[in-house]
């Protein structure tokens, strides 16, 4: 099943988008800059090149095939679980620590080598994940940063597009995306906090789909039809 909301976001959501979007660089910049110590970081540069344009085309995308995720996205609603609020935080540090991580060993001290091509191949792994992670949030307009049974919003059971295939397909493009942070910027370390958040993701993963099972009517039955968690014929 699938549900559109053609309801165009408000310029003020627009607005608190862009200068989300506008925080999100600036911060990402010392992130990366400053560990690194010093400006003329190449990997670093190419990285934000790369980054801002994908974020602009997300945005664009979303105003125009989910407009209503400018508002389910922004924050973490009431009724999330207690338990999701103590992962988003420690997953929201691990996110964090990528970039300096990459910073301090690519940038400045050069802790491991990696050469272009497995840089090129985290791009298209980023890359991936992106396009992966939109695909769900196109067709699940229940896709929040927190774990709730969305009640006021009809909260049911998602099961078209990559949906049909893996039961949690964001969190698989998630996988995709922190791997590939690392990876665009040249540092072996940095798969260190990426692999972190991937466990945590896999945590979560199993108490999401406890919580979706015992309280989102249909996930039983959706479940049986859809075997695999996050890779087909793994998991």
């Amino acid at each position: 099943m699938s549900m559109r909301n053609a309801t165009e976001p408000t310029p003020a959501q627009l607005l608190s988008t862009v200068k989300r979007l506008i925080a999100t660089l600036i911060i990402l910049a010392l992130l990366l800059f400053v560990p690194a110590g010093r400006i003329t970081w190449t990997r670093g540069w190419i990285f934000l090149l790369v980054f801002a344009p994908l974020m602009v085309i997300a945005i664009l995308y979303f105003r125009r095939v989910n407009p209503q995720m400018f508002a389910v996205r922004s924050r973490v609603h009431p009724g999330t679980k207690r338990w999701d609020k103590v992962v988003i935080g420690l997953l929201f540090l691990a996110i964090l620590a990528i970039p300096p991580v990459a910073g301090l060993d690519d940038g400045r001290f050069h802790w491991s080598t990696m050469s272009s091509s497995v840089v090129g191949l985290g791009y298209i792994v980023l890359t991936a994940g992106w396009i992966l992670v939109a695909w769900a949030e196109t067709v699940n307009p229940f896709f929040e940063p927190g774990v709730r049974i969305q009640t006021e919003r009809g909260h049911h059971v998602i099961d078209s597009g990559p949906y049909a295939i893996v039961r949690h397909p964001g969190y698989f493009a998630s996988f995709l995306l922190f791997a590939g942070f690392a990876l665009t910027l040249g540092s072996w370390w940095a798969l260190i906090p990426a692999g972190f958040a991937s466990l945590l993701l896999v945590l979560r993963t199993v108490w999401e789909d406890r919580t979706l099972h015992a309280e989102l009517p249909g996930y039983a039955a959706y479940a049986q039809r859809v075997r695999w968690r996050l890779i087909p014929g793994v998991w």
